[in-house]
């Protein structure tokens, strides 16, 4: 496989995590060390856990699926 191979399943790859959200505690780590330096981020565990109870105590669902 060639590299601009490579480069394009691995740019497909990143996009389609970022589209399912599976990328969200990179993201967040990124945004508390450019944001907050020095504030000491939840386990990876611990973010999901809050996350779906954030999702799925306000109110119910906030998508339809």
């Amino acid at each position: 496989m060639n590299v601009a191979m490579k480069n394009g399943w691995s740019r497909l790859w990143h996009g389609l995590r970022s589209l399912t959200g599976d990328d969200s505690y990179e993201r967040y780590l990124a945004h508390l060390a450019v944001h907050h330096p020095g504030e000491r981020p939840p386990s990876r565990a611990r973010f999901y856990a809050s996350e779906l109870e954030r999702r799925w105590n306000q109110d119910g669902p906030t998508r339809c699926c």
